[in-house]
């Protein structure tokens, strides 16, 4: 079986992928442009890749394929439809990064609540000693016990987040998806949700239903001024939305790991913000803790040699 890695530079440098057993041609590419995805996968029985669109116009030229083998747990990049229609199967890895995505949620959470930023930079830059004062208390400290959590997209994730919070002593509030009534007591009204929170984390998949789920609309619910916090899928947030929220002061703040576009373009809304006390930015770097990129890899060997098997 050939199989081939189309974006090997999405992982960390120094993972080391194991060949997974019955693979009797590996081949690695760096990275993979969108014209070069059918003569990158030629003669090729499995795809690996983490970023890469495949769609329907690229399988019909590969006759070949047997397994698209995603590296990671979205799979927004792939045309589904067209693989069961032709039969390809599309493995994606699920359970991985949950603790690395909790993690990296409660480190945007505290800096930004407590003013990690500007605090940090009052230090460095000389700003607290010209003050003289023997402490700053600009921006305000805001601590999370007694706070809301809002929650939206209640998967291993949004459980684990749920977790971690109510061991820092705050409420947490489940979202039922918006418009439908709570499948069960343990949610809550999706509007009830927006309107009480104080912090809201989004980790809900991008689908349909959900692109730019956060928008002038859903913001103009949020009565308390919250905090948003995005490690989801960019496209989930309008990005123009929470330039112009925060801007009026309709949000506490915003803090993401995740883009639109990937890296951002130039103009993304968001980079304009970068400045402000409660934005903090991240390049969707909240899966890849060491301990998540071994645990992804072994399970994406074991998934292509199961496949193989």
């Amino acid at each position: 079986m050939k199989a081939v890695i189309l974006d090997r530079n999405t992982l960390s440098s120094q993972m080391e992928l194991t060949v997974p057993e019955g693979v009797t041609q590996w081949v690695v590419y760096e990275s993979t442009r969108p014209d070069q995805v059918v003569s990158h996968l030629e003669g090729a029985d499995i795809a690996i890749t983490n970023k890469v669109k495949i769609g329907k116009e690229h399988m019909e030229q590969l006759p070949q394929l047997k397994l698209i083998q995603l590296t990671a747990t979205g799979t927004d990049n792939i045309d589904k439809v067209a693989a069961g229609e032709r039969g390809i199967e599309v493995k994606n890895v699920v359970g991985y990064s949950t603790e690395s995505v909790a993690e990296h949620f409660f480190m945007l959470l505290l800096a930004a609540m407590r003013g990690l930023k500007p605090y940090h930079t009052a230090v460095a830059d000389g700003s607290w000693q010209a003050d003289g004062r023997f402490c700053l208390t600009e921006p305000s400290i805001l601590d999370l016990h007694t706070r809301t959590l809002g929650i939206i997209g209640v998967g291993n994730i949004g459980k684990a987040i749920t977790e971690r919070a109510k061991a820092f002593g705050m409420r947490v509030l489940w979202a039922e998806r918006e418009g439908k009534a709570p499948r069960s007591a343990e949610y809550t009204d999706f509007d009830t949700v927006l309107a009480q929170s104080d912090v809201i984390s989004l980790n809900t998949p991008l689908t349909e239903e959900t692109r730019h789920l956060i928008s002038a609309r859903t913001i103009a619910k949020m009565k308390r001024k919250p905090l948003v916090i995005n490690v989801a899928r960019g496209a989930v947030v309008d990005p123009q939305a929470v330039y112009e929220a925060l801007e009026a002061g309709q949000l506490l703040g915003f803090a993401t790991d995740v883009f639109e576009s990937e890296p951002p373009v130039a103009g993304d809304p968001l980079l304009k913000l970068a400045a402000h006390p409660r934005v903090l930015l991240t390049p969707h770097v909240a899966w890849a803790s060491e301990y998540a990129l071994d645990k992804l890899w072994k399970k994406v060997k074991s998934q292509i040699e199961e496949f193989i098997k």
